[in-house]
């Protein structure tokens, strides 16, 4: 069984988190207080960043690549696209994910300026979502499940508007039918 070094309030986890749900995986959760990282679990990431997976003493750090290595691993239900062009799609979304997050975090800091840079990402997001359903393309995926994170806690616990970005309101009650995404807007809203 999968072990999966967890924070609740953290977005990269739930990522994982969410690619579990939707493959049906049981793993075992150990939650990490960020706050108060145990020493162990630098061993477990020389980062002592969560996620983590542990299968039999094998360990695998970094969201993203845990999330391609469980869609490897366990490939029912397909969260990358059968079409080559929708996948590579997917996976640039994801390989630039920090061009969102940049601005969420400093929103969080309360840097000046902030709310503005995370307007304009959403905006990226608004209107790649008017060109087609989903990040990724045609189907809901692992490009949705990158984002969807931080959209959550920037509206549910930075009351970061979304009227103005209307296919991203529209993608995200989308979402929020999925019981994986339904699940983890219950961890947003006991953080």
């Amino acid at each position: 069984m999968l072990t999966l070094y967890d924070a609740a309030r953290c977005p990269y986890c739930a990522r994982v988190r969410i690619v579990l749900a939707e493959k049906d995986v049981e793993y075992e959760p150990i939650e990490i207080d960020l706050a108060d990282r145990p020493a162990w679990i630098y061993e477990k990431n020389s980062t002592g960043r969560v996620p983590v997976v542990e299968e039999n003493g094998w360990l695998l750090p970094e969201s993203a690549v845990i999330m391609e290595f469980l869609e490897e691993r366990y490939p029912e239900p397909p969260l990358l696209a059968a079409d080559a062009a929708d996948r590579a799609l997917a996976r640039l979304w994801i390989f630039r994910h920090d061009d969102f997050t940049k601005p969420y975090y400093a929103l969080r800091r309360g840097e000046d300026g902030a709310a503005a840079r995370l307007d304009a990402e959403l905006a990226k997001l608004d209107v790649a979502l008017t060109q087609r359903p989903w990040l990724g393309g045609s189907e809901y995926g692992l490009a949705d499940i990158a984002y969807v994170p931080w959209v959550l806690r920037a509206r549910d616990m930075l009351g970061v508007a979304l009227e103005g970005f209307p296919a991203v309101a529209a993608w995200l009650e989308q979402l929020v039918e999925r019981p994986s995404i339904a699940m983890e807007v219950e961890v947003v809203a006991a953080l």
